[in-house]
């Protein structure tokens, strides 16, 4: 199968591999398209410490083509959606119903079955197909589209899954988001299915915040001011995440769902925090059970009641994957993926 292979920080070459049947509880499956995210970016700019070489890609979409004597959940020719954090099914997180806490993973690993080679959060989407453990493949409906099942694998799952699972918005609330890219977009078109009465779009990027107000913003803006029931952070930049308690009101709720570089540090203001009322909290992945939520955003999605064909930007072949991680450093509007 053709790949991208990253090879050495910002060097991204194609490749051809070998990869097995799978074997156990493996399922093989060939990869329709993969969405480009900034964490593909951060592990491109040496961000984030990640082993070498590495088949780059976590958000993905595709058929399965073949299964291990294991399998239960999955059968060859089923649309599945890719999971970047495949749980353990065992842990004390899981058993809780709270995958996205699973101690159990081997995703941050970057496990590969191919030898000698990595891919990227167990999945390595930049490839023409994968083989990834069952708890990774979640089934959908096949009516949604490649290129919107692949969003909702990482961008989607986090951004509607902050507003819905993790901040729990309610109607008639206030919001703001910092930042519009896929991730920010989605958390705009979840705080519009949630009934939020003010949702501010906040974004340097004239085109994102233009994507933004089509998705359901209230209004847009380059630079974040007032005072919200709920602000998301939606970068991962220090200056945005230390500016992220000002921009609540009293009782208000700051949602971290950027994901910064190794390292980054913030200053706070704690007394703010205690007098006010005010928290803060991280959210991973949405705060998504993966073989829950992804079917039903599907649904929605079916249902017209989530606009997802609008997060989809440009799309790539799969040897223009270097050319769309410079799409998400150039702030291009909506989400570049990668397709078959």
């Amino acid at each position: 199968m053709r790949a991208q292979l990253l090879e050495r920080v910002g060097e991204l070459d194609g490749a051809e591999l070998d990869l097995p049947d799978p074997s156990g509880d493996q399922v093989r499956v060939r990869l329709t398209a993969s969405g480009v995210c900034h964490s593909d970016l951060h592990a491109f700019n040496g961000d984030w410490t990640v082993p070498f070489p590495l088949v780059l890609g976590h958000e993905g979409a595709g058929v399965v083509e073949a299964v291990g004597p294991r399998v239960r959940d999955v059968a060859v020719g089923d649309h599945v959606v890719l999971s970047w954090f495949a749980p353990c099914r065992r842990c004390r997180a899981c058993a809780a119903g709270r995958a996205w806490l699973c101690t159990g993973t081997r995703a941050l690993e970057h496990p590969s079955a191919v030898a000698g080679v990595h891919a990227y959060l167990g999945l390595g989407t930049f490839a023409e197909a994968t083989v990834v453990p069952e708890s990774a493949v979640v089934a959908i409906d096949p009516r949604v589209p490649a290129e919107v099942a692949a969003l909702i694998g990482c961008s989607v799952a986090t951004g509607v899954g902050a507003v819905l699972n993790t901040a729990r918005v309610e109607a008639g609330e206030t919001a703001v988001v910092v930042g519009c890219g896929g991730v920010g977009q989605a958390i705009v078109l979840g705080l519009a299915l949630a009934g939020a009465r003010e949702i501010v779009a906040v974004d340097r990027s004239e085109e994102r915040r233009a994507q933004a107000l089509a998705l359901g913003a209230t209004s847009a803006v380059a630079a974040a001011e007032g005072e919200f029931d709920h602000a998301f952070e939606a970068i991962g930049r220090a200056e945005t995440l230390a500016a992220l308690p000002g921009l609540l009101a009293r009782g208000g709720q700051g949602v971290i769902v950027g994901m910064p570089a190794e390292g980054v540090r913030v200053a706070i203001d704690p007394f703010d925090l205690a007098d006010q009322g005010k928290r803060l909290v991280g959210c991973n992945y949405g705060s998504s059970v993966p073989a829950v939520d992804f079917p039903r955003l599907a649904e929605l999605y079916l249902a017209g009641l989530l606009a997802l064909d609008q997060l989809v930007g440009r799309r790539r072949g799969l040897d223009e994957a270097e050319a769309a991680l410079d799409d998400l450093r150039d702030a291009v509007g909506g989400r570049t993926v990668l397709v078959a």
